[in-house]
This record gives C-alpha cells, structure tokens and sequence, in this order.
C-alpha cells in the first residue's frame, strides 16, 4: 500500500514504526510498499521510498529491526511503474511530460482508449538489461540488509505488467509475441535476482489481471494462456505468486476457483490472495468516497480450507486497523474496524 511519507525517498522513524505495529498486530509476513529501485526510470513520486542509497537503506535497516523485533517477517516490494501516469479516481489518464519521459516495452499506453496508440519509442535491449540489473541490485541490498526475501510489484499495470500485456506489448523480438514471450522479461528478472541471492532467497511476483486504469484488462483469457505465463516464470526459479484482485471471491474462467486457486492448480507454486480481504467495497469504490463496511470471511476460510491459496494478504483493513490480524485469530469480527480513507492521510 503506497504510503508517500518518505520525503526525497528516504523511509524515517515513523515509517518504522507504522510497520513495527502491524507486526506488532500480528501480521506473519509484511510486504512493505512499492519501492523504487536503483534507476531513474523506476519512479513517479519523490515521496514513495527507494530501495538505494545509504541514506534509504539505513533507513530500511531501521524498519527491518523493528519487523523482526516483533517477530515477524518482511519483504520490500521491488517497483518500476513503466509508461504510466496516475489515473484520477475514475481511472482517467492525465497526460503529461513526466510520464512522455518513462519507459514501457512498446512506448504505447494501453486501455480504455484514452491516449494515442503510441506516444515514446520501445525500450531498448540496453535499456531493459539495466533495468533488470536494477532489479538485481536492489534485491542484493535486501538479501545484505538481512530482509526475508523480495516481491517483484508486476502488477496493476506497471512496467513488469506492461510486458506481459499484449495491449502494451507490441515487440517481435523475444520479449514480445505470445504470452510465454510477453512473460520473458519477468522471467529474465527473476532469473538474474536468483543468480545473484541464491536458492533459498525467496522470491515473490505480484500478478493481476485488472489495472489501475483499465478493470476489465487482462492479461489471459483461459487456463491455457495462464499455464503458459507461469512456465517461464516457475522456470527461472520464482517461489510465490501473489495475485491481485479487486474481490477475491470473484473466480476466473468461469469457475469459482479465483486467480490464485487457478495459479496453484496449474503450476503447483504457493500463492497469496488478496483483494477486499474482510471489507465490501472494493479498493476503487472506497477510495471514491463510497462508505466502507466490514464483511465476513466465511468465503476466505472456505477457499483455504479448500486448499486454494497459502497465504492472505491484506491491505486496506491493515491501514486503519493495525491489529486487525490478532482479532481475526480471537474471532472477534466484531471489533473489526471499516476502512477509513483517513488513514491514508498518517502513518497511523
């Protein structure tokens, strides 16, 4: 959950301490906010922390303690946002020169039919071997820091995403073309973090159909095409697949087995799930100012038990209610507390 509360990148005592009460609260596994990693291209906010640097990594350091102090465990999320601008909250694009300057597979903006096809040039070969180099590095400062292993943000539209899209990824060389192609890039990423942390770093890719700007995107339309995304990227040696959904008990392929069901089946990897985890609005809608409700999460515990996912994570509740996990183990759904858009405005 992107925060902007480290200024010139640089994640200070409160970000810490913001992290250290989720563990605190019982959270098992933190995956922190997108972080930038060590290339200009990477970001679009000065705010949101990077992954570089002595000033952010000490500052990291001091999140890290505080984490494992409480006895959980955590993973930065590794981020390059790719040819994308911040969509307003009805998912519109406001064009602009910061985002003409940002790099994307094809140089092209896709869904919803807002921008010109084409707007900068492709990515070089050399550009994108610094980028996944960039990935590399800032997984090497993870692994030195003592972090628990990395997730790679390859979702909701942003650079990793924007590769396996085939409405931003017109390439013919081999980062293009089909969806076991499209998946090269991500796979080459996982490959060179792998290389260079070893076997037993883990390594976590964020998926999602849907984008920032586009909810009815997708990236694949039947098990088939999935089944073929996930091969190269099993292959290169990633550990987890966490899938993004706008609900997760929506289910794909007109199944009622959502998106990491369908990940697990096919390709036998531990996934996570997540999406609107114990809330009824979606993070869209109440983001609009639409009024949150806590909900049940019978469904959740049925999907688990049914052997569906490994692993919940949980975004928005987590912000407004640090110790939402220690009241789900009591049972107590009843002192859950609503999202809150407040929240987004402390480090609560």
């Amino acid at each position: 959950m992107t925060r902007c509360f480290s200024p010139a990148g640089i994640p200070g005592p409160e970000v810490a301490q913001y992290y250290q009460r989720r563990a605190e609260g019982g959270v098992g596994l933190i995956v922190t906010e997108g972080t930038w990693i060590p290339i200009a291209s990477a970001s679009n906010e000065s705010n949101v922390p990077n992954f570089y640097g002595e000033e952010a990594l000490t500052g990291w350091a001091r999140v890290l303690r505080g984490v494992h102090s409480a006895g959980a465990r955590i993973f930065p999320q590794l981020w390059h946002v790719g040819q994308i601008a911040k969509p307003d909250i009805n998912g519109v694009y406001a064009k602009s020169e910061q985002m003409m300057g940002q790099l994307g597979p094809s140089g092209i903006v896709g869904g919803m039919g807002i921008l010109p096809a084409q707007i900068a040039s492709p990515a070089t070969l050399s550009e994108i071997d610094k980028v996944i180099d960039a990935y590399a590095l800032a997984a090497e400062s993870a692994q030195r820091l003592g972090f628990d292993g990395v997730e790679l943000h390859g979702a909701h539209g942003y650079l990793i995403d924007q590769f396996l899209w085939s409405s931003t990824n017109r390439r013919t060389d081999r980062y293009g073309g089909g969806i076991a192609s499209r998946a090269q890039f991500a796979a080459d990423i996982i490959r060179e973090v792998r290389r260079r942390t070893g076997v037993n770093f883990p390594i976590s890719l964020r998926i999602s159909q849907w984008k920032l700007h586009d909810y009815a995107a997708r990236i694949v339309e039947t098990p088939q095409e999935l089944a073929a995304l996930l091969t190269p990227l099993a292959d290169a040696g990633v550990d987890i697949i966490h899938c993004s959904q706008r609900r997760f008990w929506e289910g794909e392929f007109g199944s009622d087995r959502n998106l990491a069901g369908w990940v697990k089946t096919l390709s036998g990897l531990p996934t996570i799930t997540v999406g609107s985890v114990s809330l009824r609005q979606d993070v869209m809608s109440s983001l609009a100012g639409e009024p949150s409700q806590t909900a049940d999460i019978d469904r959740l515990l049925d999907l688990i038990e049914r052997g569906d996912f490994d692993m919940v994570a949980v975004g928005r509740a987590l912000l407004t209610d640090p110790c939402w996990t220690e009241k789900i183990r009591r049972g107590a759904l009843e002192e859950l507390l609503p999202f809150d858009p407040a929240s987004l405005t402390t480090l609560t």
